[in-house]
Protein backbone atom coordinates (compact mmCIF):
# COMPACT_ATOMS: atom_id res chain seq x y z
CA UNK A 1 0.00 0.00 0.00
CA UNK A 2 1.21 3.47 -0.80
CA UNK A 3 0.99 6.47 1.52
CA UNK A 4 -1.30 9.20 0.17
CA UNK A 5 -0.35 12.88 -0.19
CA UNK A 6 -1.62 15.88 -2.11
CA UNK A 7 1.87 16.62 -3.46
CA UNK A 8 5.29 14.99 -3.51
CA UNK A 9 8.26 17.35 -3.85
CA UNK A 10 11.63 15.93 -4.86
CA UNK A 11 14.62 17.94 -3.64
CA UNK A 12 15.37 19.59 -0.29
CA UNK A 13 17.25 22.60 -1.62
CA UNK A 14 16.07 26.20 -1.67
CA UNK A 15 13.23 25.71 -4.19
CA UNK A 16 11.95 22.42 -2.74
CA UNK A 17 11.86 23.69 0.85
CA UNK A 18 10.12 26.91 -0.15
CA UNK A 19 7.53 25.15 -2.31
CA UNK A 20 6.77 22.62 0.43
CA UNK A 21 6.33 25.38 3.00
CA UNK A 22 3.95 27.37 0.78
CA UNK A 23 1.84 24.35 -0.20
CA UNK A 24 1.81 22.93 3.33
CA UNK A 25 0.61 26.20 4.81
CA UNK A 26 -2.21 26.20 2.24
CA UNK A 27 -3.45 22.97 3.80
CA UNK A 28 -1.92 20.55 1.32
CA UNK A 29 -0.49 17.29 2.63
CA UNK A 30 3.08 17.45 1.34
CA UNK A 31 5.90 14.90 1.30
CA UNK A 32 9.38 16.38 0.74
CA UNK A 33 11.97 13.77 -0.29
CA UNK A 34 15.71 13.65 -1.01
CA UNK A 35 18.65 11.28 -1.04
CA UNK A 36 20.74 13.82 0.90
CA UNK A 37 21.24 13.17 4.59
CA UNK A 38 20.18 16.71 5.52
CA UNK A 39 18.28 19.56 3.85
CA UNK A 40 19.80 22.70 2.32
CA UNK A 41 23.39 21.54 1.79
CA UNK A 42 24.07 23.96 -1.05
CA UNK A 43 22.43 26.79 0.89
CA UNK A 44 24.89 26.19 3.73
CA UNK A 45 27.99 26.69 1.55
CA UNK A 46 26.59 29.65 -0.40
CA UNK A 47 27.92 33.15 0.01
CA UNK A 48 30.99 31.98 1.89
CA UNK A 49 28.72 30.38 4.49
CA UNK A 50 26.55 33.48 4.92
CA UNK A 51 24.07 32.83 2.07
CA UNK A 52 23.61 35.60 -0.47
CA UNK A 53 19.87 34.97 -0.26
CA UNK A 54 18.59 37.55 -2.77
CA UNK A 55 19.49 40.62 -4.80
CA UNK A 56 17.70 43.97 -4.59
CA UNK A 57 18.25 44.55 -8.32
CA UNK A 58 16.44 41.40 -9.45
CA UNK A 59 14.96 41.85 -12.92
CA UNK A 60 14.15 39.42 -15.74
CA UNK A 61 17.02 40.72 -17.92
CA UNK A 62 19.48 39.34 -15.36
CA UNK A 63 18.52 35.78 -16.20
CA UNK A 64 19.55 33.55 -19.11
CA UNK A 65 16.95 31.32 -20.73
CA UNK A 66 15.94 30.14 -24.19
CA UNK A 67 12.80 32.19 -23.44
CA UNK A 68 13.92 35.45 -21.80
CA UNK A 69 10.30 36.33 -20.92
CA UNK A 70 9.50 33.17 -18.98
CA UNK A 71 10.78 34.32 -15.59
CA UNK A 72 8.85 37.61 -15.62
CA UNK A 73 5.62 36.26 -14.14
CA UNK A 74 7.05 34.47 -11.12
CA UNK A 75 9.64 37.17 -10.37
CA UNK A 76 7.00 39.90 -10.44
CA UNK A 77 4.73 38.01 -8.04
CA UNK A 78 7.39 37.18 -5.45
CA UNK A 79 10.04 39.86 -5.10
CA UNK A 80 13.23 40.34 -3.05
CA UNK A 81 11.14 42.51 -0.69
CA UNK A 82 8.80 39.57 -0.12
CA UNK A 83 11.63 37.23 0.85
CA UNK A 84 13.26 39.93 2.96
CA UNK A 85 10.01 40.28 4.88
CA UNK A 86 10.13 36.54 5.60
CA UNK A 87 13.78 36.81 6.69
CA UNK A 88 12.99 39.64 9.08
CA UNK A 89 9.94 37.86 10.47
CA UNK A 90 12.33 35.15 11.68
CA UNK A 91 14.64 37.70 13.29
CA UNK A 92 17.51 37.01 10.88
CA UNK A 93 19.89 39.96 10.77
CA UNK A 94 21.20 40.82 7.31
CA UNK A 95 23.36 43.30 5.44
CA UNK A 96 23.82 44.53 1.88
CA UNK A 97 27.21 44.07 0.28
CA UNK A 98 28.00 45.42 -3.16
CA UNK A 99 25.63 45.49 -6.13
CA UNK A 100 22.43 44.79 -4.17
CA UNK A 101 23.60 41.49 -2.70
CA UNK A 102 21.96 40.61 0.64
CA UNK A 103 23.68 38.28 3.12
CA UNK A 104 22.97 36.95 6.60
CA UNK A 105 24.98 38.71 9.32
CA UNK A 106 25.37 35.33 10.97
CA UNK A 107 25.27 32.06 9.09
CA UNK A 108 23.58 30.45 6.10
CA UNK A 109 22.22 27.96 8.65
CA UNK A 110 19.70 30.69 9.56
CA UNK A 111 18.13 30.48 6.10
CA UNK A 112 17.89 26.67 6.28
CA UNK A 113 16.36 26.90 9.78
CA UNK A 114 13.91 29.54 8.52
CA UNK A 115 12.75 27.29 5.69
CA UNK A 116 12.46 24.26 7.98
CA UNK A 117 10.39 26.31 10.43
CA UNK A 118 8.09 27.37 7.59
CA UNK A 119 7.77 23.72 6.51
CA UNK A 120 6.91 22.74 10.09
CA UNK A 121 4.11 25.35 10.10
CA UNK A 122 2.67 23.51 7.10
CA UNK A 123 3.15 20.06 8.68
CA UNK A 124 5.40 19.02 5.77
CA UNK A 125 6.52 15.37 5.93
CA UNK A 126 10.28 15.71 5.39
CA UNK A 127 12.20 12.52 4.54
CA UNK A 128 15.94 12.59 3.82
CA UNK A 129 18.67 10.03 3.41
CA UNK A 130 17.13 7.54 0.97
CA UNK A 131 17.28 7.25 -2.80
CA UNK A 132 14.28 7.77 -5.05
CA UNK A 133 14.23 4.36 -6.70
CA UNK A 134 11.28 4.76 -9.04
CA UNK A 135 8.79 7.36 -10.22
CA UNK A 136 5.67 6.25 -12.07
CA UNK A 137 2.42 7.86 -13.22
CA UNK A 138 -0.87 6.04 -13.71
CA UNK A 139 -4.56 6.62 -12.98
CA UNK A 140 -3.92 10.29 -12.28
CA UNK A 141 -1.43 9.52 -9.51
CA UNK A 142 2.34 9.85 -9.24
CA UNK A 143 3.90 7.01 -7.30
CA UNK A 144 7.37 7.51 -5.89
CA UNK A 145 9.37 4.70 -4.32
CA UNK A 146 11.65 6.33 -1.76
CA UNK A 147 13.80 3.82 0.07
CA UNK A 148 11.49 0.96 1.05
CA UNK A 149 8.26 3.01 0.91
CA UNK A 150 5.97 4.06 -1.90
CA UNK A 151 4.17 7.40 -1.76
CA UNK A 152 1.35 8.54 -4.04
CA UNK A 153 0.01 11.99 -4.94
CA UNK A 154 -1.81 13.81 -7.71
CA UNK A 155 1.05 16.33 -7.98
CA UNK A 156 4.80 15.86 -8.33
CA UNK A 157 7.32 18.71 -8.15
CA UNK A 158 10.83 18.36 -9.60
CA UNK A 159 13.11 20.54 -7.45
CA UNK A 160 16.35 18.53 -7.57
CA UNK A 161 18.46 21.24 -9.22
CA UNK A 162 21.21 20.64 -11.76
CA UNK A 163 24.54 18.80 -11.74
CA UNK A 164 26.68 21.71 -10.48
CA UNK A 165 28.84 20.87 -7.42
CA UNK A 166 28.46 17.07 -7.62
CA UNK A 167 30.39 16.61 -4.34
CA UNK A 168 27.24 18.02 -2.67
CA UNK A 169 25.21 15.20 -4.20
CA UNK A 170 24.06 17.17 -7.26
CA UNK A 171 23.16 15.22 -10.40
CA UNK A 172 21.17 15.36 -13.62
CA UNK A 173 18.28 13.45 -12.03
CA UNK A 174 15.83 16.27 -12.84
CA UNK A 175 16.56 15.95 -16.55
CA UNK A 176 16.16 12.16 -16.53
CA UNK A 177 12.80 12.56 -14.84
CA UNK A 178 11.71 15.29 -17.26
CA UNK A 179 12.59 13.12 -20.25
CA UNK A 180 10.75 10.18 -18.69
CA UNK A 181 7.58 12.27 -18.92
CA UNK A 182 8.34 13.56 -22.42
CA UNK A 183 9.59 17.04 -21.50
CA UNK A 184 12.34 18.61 -23.60
CA UNK A 185 15.61 19.59 -21.93
CA UNK A 186 17.80 22.49 -23.07
CA UNK A 187 21.39 21.20 -23.16
CA UNK A 188 22.79 21.81 -19.67
CA UNK A 189 26.24 23.34 -19.15
CA UNK A 190 28.28 24.71 -16.25
CA UNK A 191 27.62 28.39 -15.45
CA UNK A 192 29.16 30.89 -13.04
CA UNK A 193 32.33 28.86 -13.45
CA UNK A 194 36.08 29.64 -13.72
CA UNK A 195 37.50 29.50 -17.25
CA UNK A 196 40.70 27.69 -18.21
CA UNK A 197 43.44 29.02 -20.46
CA UNK A 198 45.81 27.28 -22.88
CA UNK A 199 48.06 28.23 -25.78
CA UNK A 200 49.80 31.59 -25.48
CA UNK A 201 47.43 32.58 -22.65
CA UNK A 202 49.18 30.02 -20.41
CA UNK A 203 51.71 32.80 -19.72
CA UNK A 204 49.10 34.41 -17.47
CA UNK A 205 48.94 31.36 -15.19
CA UNK A 206 52.18 32.58 -13.62
CA UNK A 207 50.10 35.41 -12.13
CA UNK A 208 48.08 32.95 -10.01
CA UNK A 209 46.58 34.84 -7.06
CA UNK A 210 46.74 38.27 -8.72
CA UNK A 211 43.42 40.11 -9.11
CA UNK A 212 42.30 43.36 -10.72
CA UNK A 213 39.14 45.45 -11.00
CA UNK A 214 38.19 45.07 -14.67
CA UNK A 215 35.37 45.06 -17.16
CA UNK A 216 35.01 41.56 -18.61
CA UNK A 217 33.09 41.05 -21.86
CA UNK A 218 31.79 38.04 -23.72
CA UNK A 219 29.46 38.37 -26.69
CA UNK A 220 26.98 41.10 -25.64
CA UNK A 221 27.50 40.71 -21.88
CA UNK A 222 29.78 42.98 -19.86
CA UNK A 223 30.46 43.05 -16.10
CA UNK A 224 32.63 45.28 -13.98
CA UNK A 225 33.98 43.40 -10.99
CA UNK A 226 37.19 41.68 -9.93
CA UNK A 227 38.98 39.18 -12.16
CA UNK A 228 41.41 36.71 -10.61
CA UNK A 229 44.22 34.82 -12.31
CA UNK A 230 44.48 31.18 -11.18
CA UNK A 231 46.87 28.32 -11.85
CA UNK A 232 44.33 27.05 -14.39
CA UNK A 233 43.14 30.30 -15.95
CA UNK A 234 40.66 33.02 -15.00
CA UNK A 235 38.21 33.35 -12.13
CA UNK A 236 36.76 36.06 -9.88
CA UNK A 237 33.25 37.58 -10.01
CA UNK A 238 33.68 39.30 -13.41
CA UNK A 239 34.80 36.05 -15.03
CA UNK A 240 32.13 33.92 -13.34
CA UNK A 241 29.52 36.34 -14.68
CA UNK A 242 30.68 36.24 -18.32
CA UNK A 243 31.20 32.47 -18.15
CA UNK A 244 27.43 32.01 -18.29
CA UNK A 245 27.47 33.68 -21.70
CA UNK A 246 30.63 31.92 -22.94
CA UNK A 247 30.63 28.96 -25.30
CA UNK A 248 33.62 27.09 -26.68
CA UNK A 249 35.24 29.12 -29.43
CA UNK A 250 34.24 32.49 -27.91
CA UNK A 251 36.85 34.95 -26.72
CA UNK A 252 36.66 36.94 -23.49
CA UNK A 253 37.70 40.59 -23.57
CA UNK A 254 39.19 42.29 -20.50
CA UNK A 255 39.48 46.05 -20.00
CA UNK A 256 42.28 46.25 -17.45
CA UNK A 257 41.87 50.03 -17.01
CA UNK A 258 38.12 50.72 -17.09
CA UNK A 259 38.44 54.14 -15.43
CA UNK A 260 40.75 55.56 -18.10
CA UNK A 261 39.20 57.60 -20.89
CA UNK A 262 40.17 57.34 -24.54
CA UNK A 263 43.58 58.85 -25.25
CA UNK A 264 44.79 58.56 -21.67
CA UNK A 265 48.14 57.06 -22.62
CA UNK A 266 48.97 59.91 -24.99
CA UNK A 267 47.92 62.43 -22.32
CA UNK A 268 50.24 60.65 -19.88
CA UNK A 269 53.06 60.90 -22.42
CA UNK A 270 52.55 64.69 -22.62
CA UNK A 271 52.46 65.05 -18.83
CA UNK A 272 55.18 62.51 -17.95
CA UNK A 273 57.38 62.00 -21.03
CA UNK A 274 60.09 60.25 -19.01
CA UNK A 275 57.70 57.73 -17.39
CA UNK A 276 57.77 54.10 -18.52
CA UNK A 277 54.63 52.13 -19.32
CA UNK A 278 55.44 49.56 -16.64
CA UNK A 279 55.52 52.30 -13.99
CA UNK A 280 52.31 53.92 -15.26
CA UNK A 281 50.44 50.60 -15.27
CA UNK A 282 51.89 49.75 -11.87
CA UNK A 283 50.02 52.73 -10.42
CA UNK A 284 46.69 51.11 -11.34
CA UNK A 285 47.53 47.38 -11.35
CA UNK A 286 49.71 45.03 -9.33
CA UNK A 287 53.39 45.16 -10.27
CA UNK A 288 53.35 41.55 -11.47
CA UNK A 289 50.37 42.11 -13.75
CA UNK A 290 51.75 45.43 -15.03
CA UNK A 291 55.06 43.77 -15.86
CA UNK A 292 53.40 40.86 -17.69
CA UNK A 293 51.17 43.17 -19.75
CA UNK A 294 54.13 45.37 -20.68
CA UNK A 295 56.12 42.35 -21.81
CA UNK A 296 53.28 41.15 -24.02
CA UNK A 297 52.46 44.60 -25.43
CA UNK A 298 56.13 44.81 -26.37
CA UNK A 299 56.62 48.43 -25.35
CA UNK A 300 59.67 49.50 -23.42
CA UNK A 301 61.44 52.78 -22.90
CA UNK A 302 60.16 56.21 -21.89
CA UNK A 303 56.72 57.25 -23.17
CA UNK A 304 58.19 60.38 -24.71
CA UNK A 305 60.30 58.20 -27.01
CA UNK A 306 57.26 56.30 -28.33
CA UNK A 307 54.97 57.29 -31.20
CA UNK A 308 51.34 58.20 -30.61
CA UNK A 309 50.40 55.38 -32.95
CA UNK A 310 52.22 52.82 -30.78
CA UNK A 311 50.59 54.21 -27.64
CA UNK A 312 47.11 54.11 -29.20
CA UNK A 313 47.68 50.48 -30.15
CA UNK A 314 48.84 49.65 -26.61
CA UNK A 315 45.87 51.48 -25.10
CA UNK A 316 43.44 49.61 -27.37
CA UNK A 317 44.91 46.27 -26.40
CA UNK A 318 44.89 47.04 -22.67
CA UNK A 319 41.26 48.16 -22.98
CA UNK A 320 40.15 44.98 -24.76
CA UNK A 321 42.68 42.24 -24.06
CA UNK A 322 41.44 39.09 -25.76
CA UNK A 323 41.70 35.73 -24.03
CA UNK A 324 40.63 32.52 -25.75
CA UNK A 325 39.55 30.10 -22.98
CA UNK A 326 39.95 26.45 -23.92
CA UNK A 327 37.25 25.33 -21.48
CA UNK A 328 35.92 25.76 -17.97
CA UNK A 329 36.52 24.03 -14.66
CA UNK A 330 33.23 22.20 -15.21
CA UNK A 331 30.39 21.24 -12.90
CA UNK A 332 32.81 20.59 -10.02
CA UNK A 333 33.44 24.33 -9.70
CA UNK A 334 30.26 25.72 -11.31
CA UNK A 335 27.97 27.57 -8.92
CA UNK A 336 24.92 26.78 -11.05
CA UNK A 337 23.85 24.97 -14.22
CA UNK A 338 22.66 26.82 -17.32
CA UNK A 339 20.03 25.09 -19.45
CA UNK A 340 17.68 22.48 -18.02
CA UNK A 341 14.01 21.61 -18.37
CA UNK A 342 12.68 23.67 -21.27
CA UNK A 343 10.45 26.58 -20.30
CA UNK A 344 8.42 25.85 -23.45
CA UNK A 345 7.10 22.82 -21.58
CA UNK A 346 5.93 24.79 -18.52
CA UNK A 347 3.35 27.37 -17.53
CA UNK A 348 5.07 30.57 -16.41
CA UNK A 349 2.15 31.17 -14.04
CA UNK A 350 2.20 27.85 -12.17
CA UNK A 351 5.40 26.03 -13.31
CA UNK A 352 3.19 23.05 -14.24
CA UNK A 353 4.01 21.00 -17.33
CA UNK A 354 1.60 21.93 -20.10
CA UNK A 355 1.13 18.37 -21.39
CA UNK A 356 1.54 16.42 -18.15
CA UNK A 357 -1.09 17.40 -15.56
CA UNK A 358 0.18 17.50 -12.00
CA UNK A 359 3.89 17.62 -12.93
CA UNK A 360 5.81 20.75 -11.93
CA UNK A 361 9.44 21.87 -12.22
CA UNK A 362 11.07 24.72 -10.25
CA UNK A 363 14.40 26.30 -9.35
CA UNK A 364 17.70 25.39 -10.98
CA UNK A 365 16.18 22.33 -12.69
CA UNK A 366 14.48 24.74 -15.11
CA UNK A 367 16.18 26.59 -17.99
CA UNK A 368 16.41 29.87 -16.06
CA UNK A 369 19.87 30.91 -14.81
CA UNK A 370 20.58 34.10 -12.90
CA UNK A 371 23.63 36.28 -12.57
CA UNK A 372 26.03 35.87 -9.66
CA UNK A 373 24.94 37.61 -6.48
CA UNK A 374 21.69 36.17 -5.11
CA UNK A 375 19.71 36.07 -8.35
CA UNK A 376 19.46 32.28 -8.45
CA UNK A 377 18.13 32.14 -4.91
CA UNK A 378 15.47 34.69 -5.85
CA UNK A 379 14.46 32.51 -8.81
CA UNK A 380 14.24 29.53 -6.44
CA UNK A 381 11.95 31.44 -4.05
CA UNK A 382 9.80 32.91 -6.84
CA UNK A 383 9.34 29.73 -8.89
CA UNK A 384 8.67 27.75 -5.71
CA UNK A 385 6.06 30.27 -4.61
CA UNK A 386 4.34 30.06 -8.02
CA UNK A 387 4.15 26.26 -7.85
CA UNK A 388 3.29 26.16 -4.14
CA UNK A 389 0.32 28.47 -4.71
CA UNK A 390 -0.88 26.26 -7.58
CA UNK A 391 -0.62 22.86 -5.87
Amino acid sequence: MSEAFDAIILGVGAAGLMCAAVAGQRGRRVALLDHAEAPGKKILISGGGRCNFTNLHTAPDRYLSANPHFAKSALSRYTPADFLELVESHGVAWHEKTLGQLFCDGSARQIVDLLLAECAKGAVDLRCGEEVREVAHADGLYRVTHGARTLAARALVIATGGPSIPKMGASGFAYDLARQFGLKVVEPRPALVPLTLGGEDVLFRELSGVSADVVARCNKAAFREAALFTHKGLSGPAILQVSSYWKRGDSVGIDFLPDRSEGWLIETKRAQPRARLKKVLGEALSERLAARLCDLVGIDGELGQLTDKALRAAEARLGDWRFMPNGSEGYAKAEVTAGGISTAELSSQTMQARKVPGLYAIGEAVDVTGWLGGYNFQWAWASAQAAGQAL
